[in-house]
């Protein structure tokens, strides 16, 4: 018997109420000895994340790891759509062992996980296995991530991703939160975001906008 096709989202795709988004250790010290992804690239695709988050009203965890005494400030990319958030600071490299994330993501209580950060192969892995393991869906932002080489960062997104993670881009992220241009509370801001961090699609809303007054809503 064939399926009934219905005009209705797949129960796998992410909406901005069913997910905590954790943002881990964007900071300069991790940043330093990252070589699989461009700096500015890196950035960048952070900072598309963090706006997107903010502007769908995700639960948004920001944490870094010794911040005060070695690893530095986390990216104001990151910072910037969440003022005055607090920055979870943790000792452990992976973040599901620290009591006072835990603490939180069980206060926000949603069943699917969200990861983006340095390194991938450390500081995604650990908290992407243990959440799986307790029984939580999982998604990586792939291009928000990035590790000493391309080779350390490919393995631990195929290790991930053999675990039962979902491996996403920051561009999806935010396509797939508005994944309808029919909905006008958040059209302004999803185009505004493509605008700054969308790179050449950016460019192109620009020029749409700019040339002919397009809209992908009309």
């Amino acid at each position: 018997m064939s399926p009934v096709a219905t005009a209705a989202p797949g129960k796998l795709l992410l909406n901005p109420a069913d997910h905590t988004l954790i943002l881990i250790d964007f900071q300069s010290q991790m940043a330093f000895a990252t070589h699989s992804i461009d700096a500015i690239v890196l950035r960048n695709n952070a900072g598309l994340v963090a706006a997107a988050a903010a502007s769908f009203k995700v639960s948004t965890i920001l944490t870094t790891v010794a911040e005060k005494s070695f690893s530095g400030p986390m990216f104001g990319e990151v910072t910037a759509p969440f003022p005055g958030q607090a920055l979870l600071d943790r000792t452990s490299m992976n973040t599901w062992e620290d009591a006072a994330v835990i603490r939180r993501i069980n206060e926000i209580g949603k069943p699917r996980i969200v990861l983006a950060g340095l390194w991938t192969s450390v500081c995604i892995v650990g908290p992407a296995l243990s959440a799986l393991d307790q029984g939580f869906e999982v998604y990586v932002i792939a291009d928000a991530c990035g590790d000493v080489s391309a080779e350390a960062h490919g393995r631990a997104i195929e290790r991930m991703v053999q675990a039962g993670a979902q491996p996403m881009t920051a561009l999806q992220y935010l396509l797939e939160l508005q994944r309808d241009w029919a909905r006008s509370e958040s059209y302004d801001s999803t185009t505004g975001i493509a605008k700054v961090f969308g790179g050449s699609y950016g460019l192109g809303v620009i020029y749409a906008k700019s040339m002919f007054g397009a809209s992908e809503g009309h």
